[in-house]
């Protein structure tokens, strides 16, 4: 048994069934065994201190989306009664930790699969937001957002097809289109930043993750649609997020 499964076995076991191998916990470590991602298997992950089901199997939050979700918390903070938009929301973790950690603000979820919708309803339901505090939208791209916002909160796919560092289980369980965006992975993040300025208010932030070299690429977009940007380096030393402003 590898030292990698050895460690999941031993989450699972720790955080599913009090380190007893009753026989659904042996049934979950068949899954495992399969390579399914444990986080999956136990059915949820920690997310800036909020509990975030993954029943529908969104895309699994990330340390790296943590990292720089956390900091746009800092700033919103700073903000009087901020309106957010969390698009691409996928699980909902970042708008919901924006709801748990900012007590003053309000957030429209924007997210394409409908089958994800009742997920992030789940999900604030977990962490005791107030439904007067949240919408729930199904939209492609700005398709069903109206107005403007003091921040949009942008976790875009954008990994590119048949990109041959993208893990197995990664390829194999979790939502394609949460992940890969065309044959260069910026398919999305091209038309998402010509058209988030009309939602942004004057002054507002846009944030937006991004892959590990493609800050450049980016960084041109950000320019060419009338923004004044800086990137920065996720945890790991990777530049992988901009926070962005309209000229």
């Amino acid at each position: 048994m590898n030292v990698n499964l050895e460690k999941e076995i031993g989450w699972l076991l720790n955080e599913k069934y009090a380190s007893e191998r009753t026989p659904a916990a042996e049934a979950d470590i068949v899954r495992l065994k399969r390579g399914e991602p444990v986080a999956y298997v136990i059915g949820y992950v920690d997310f800036l201190g909020c509990t975030i089901d993954l029943s529908a199997q969104p895309l699994i939050p990330r340390p790296e989306t943590e990292h720089w979700a956390g900091r746009a918390i800092t700033a919103l903070k700073a903000r009087e009664n901020p309106r957010v938009l969390d698009i691409f929301a996928g699980s909902g973790c970042i708008g919901t930790a924006v709801l748990k950690h900012t007590p003053s603000a309000t957030v429209v979820f924007a997210e394409r699969n409908v089958e994800l919708l009742p997920q992030i309803t789940e999900n604030l339901r977990l962490n005791g937001v107030a439904p007067s505090r949240y919408r729930v939208v199904q939209s492609d791209l700005f398709s069903g957002v109206s107005g403007t916002f003091d921040a949009i909160l942008a976790n875009p796919p954008y990994v590119a097809t048949g990109d041959p560092e993208l893990q197995d289980s990664v390829r194999r369980w979790e939502p394609a289109e949460a992940v890969v965006s065309g044959e260069t992975g910026l398919e999305l993040i091209e038309p998402f930043l010509r058209i988030a300025p009309e939602h942004l208010t004057p002054g507002g932030e846009l944030w937006l993750e991004f892959g590990a070299g493609q800050g450049s690429v980016v960084g041109a977009f950000l320019a060419e649609f009338g923004y004044t940007a800086d990137r920065f380096p996720d945890q790991f030393g990777v530049e992988r997020y901009a926070v962005a402003k309209l000229l």
